[in-house]
């Protein structure tokens, strides 16, 4: 290992990949540098030779070429946890694309392992984390200055893909290819940060809309209801055929009230007293004056308004220099791997309680039962292989 520097793998140089290496390029991340790049693709060496960095087309021997200290996973998600597991078998750092794994048992698989190597960092890049929005909120919440959650509802329909994007290629959109559609393509970021932030849930019960408004086998909307226990409960809503979109936010809590939208404006509101003693405490007439706006609602709570700017690249920018801090020196991560198989397990009891109608339990998961039901749906397919 370098004396000041991770060197990074980039195991697949699409788009993903390719905004990786010129983050690593143009030395955003102070603590890395590009230590070779990896694509069957035989194009993408030019773009190799261009950064001056070995290409190889096998990533076994890039990852045993002794040219990286770590590696990221920039491919199709069925192929992150057994490109992890390899790299972790060599001795490599691995930081693994979201999601950690199409189902619970292939994300144990991995983080299992990774488990046997406690000298090894391993995380997932869940960027959003690092969001200044959310990382203040995170802190809000766990001080409990809000109380106990009560309800939260996200409503992220602002993914908007034409039928030309699930075109493009023969494994989009497919279970046996893909894995699913919205909940692992698009929401798996929303998914994450929902548990992060409310907690992760008990149950699920689900209505999910399967090729719905698109020509595509997997879920293109997506209605759960999630009980988080205590009383708590909450919905999530997502889709890919809203062209106008909505990021809409909410959490209540007994003491107030958070909401975010479009991931940029939160409104923060913080009751005088918990909900339920300020109930008990108004008396009808002051509810009267409440209902006609007479009443001063700053005797009931206060409100405050903050405003967030995001700069492209700096969320993947601030993963990849906390993943080489770790490496290095220890610094905590942000996303540790083993976080990744909560929103894993959430998406798979989504489509395991819309394909049997039935609440699932998630503190029990059957993990089991789900790659049955999914095998099923990829031998109707006809184009892939079945999973273990």
């Amino acid at each position: 290992m370098t004396d000041k520097k991770v060197r990074l793998g980039i195991i697949g140089l699409g788009a993903e990949g390719g905004m990786y290496a010129g983050l690593l390029a143009d030395g955003k991340v102070p603590n890395m540098q590009i230590g070779a790049i990896a694509d069957i693709d035989p194009a993408k060496k030019a773009k190799a030779d261009e950064l001056a960095v070995p290409f190889y087309d096998d990533y076994i021997a890039m990852i045993e070429s002794g040219d990286v200290d770590a590696i990221v996973t920039c491919v199709p998600h069925y192929l992150h946890p057994e490109m992890g597991i390899e790299a972790l078998k060599r001795g490599v750092h691995t930081l693994l694309e979201k999601p950690v794994g199409v189902y619970t048992a292939q994300a144990r698989e991995v983080i299992d392992y990774a488990a046997t190597k406690p000298e090894l960092t391993f995380g997932v890049f869940f960027n959003q984390r690092t969001n200044p929005l959310y990382v203040d909120l995170k802190e809000l919440i766990s001080s409990g200055e809000l109380g106990a959650l009560r309800h939260t509802s996200w409503i992220i329909t602002n993914w908007w893909r034409p039928q030309g994007y699930y075109d493009q290629s023969d494994w989009r959109a497919t279970w046996g290819g893909e894995g699913g559609g919205v909940l692992v393509n698009q929401a798996p970021h929303q998914l994450d940060l929902w548990q992060w932030l409310c907690g992760v849930p008990k149950a699920a019960f689900a209505k999910l809309g399967f090729g719905f408004r698109r020509d595509i086998a997997v879920e293109d909307e997506v209605n759960a209801i999630v009980d988080f226990g205590d009383g708590a409960t909450g919905h999530f809503m997502t889709a890919t055929h809203d062209l106008v979109g909505t990021d809409r936010l909410e959490i209540l809590f007994d003491r107030g009230k958070i909401v975010v939208e479009n991931s940029k404006t939160v409104t923060i509101t913080r009751l005088k007293d918990s909900e339920q003693v300020l109930s008990k405490d108004m008396t009808m007439e002051d509810v009267m004056k409440l209902f006609m706006g007479k009443l001063d609602a700053d005797s009931l709570y206060t409100t405050e308004t903050k405003e967030y700017e995001s700069v492209w690249g700096l969320q993947h920018a601030t993963v990849l220099q906390n993943f080489a801090g770790n490496v290095l020196d220890g610094t905590p991560l942000i996303a540790p791997g083993a976080d990744g198989i909560n929103g894993v397990r959430l998406a798979n009891a989504m489509h395991l309680s819309a394909w049997t109608g039935e609440e699932v339990d998630m503190t029990d998961f059957d993990e089991k039962r789900y790659l049955d039901e999914l095998n099923a749906r990829i031998r109707t397919e006809g184009k892939f292989a079945e999973r273990a």
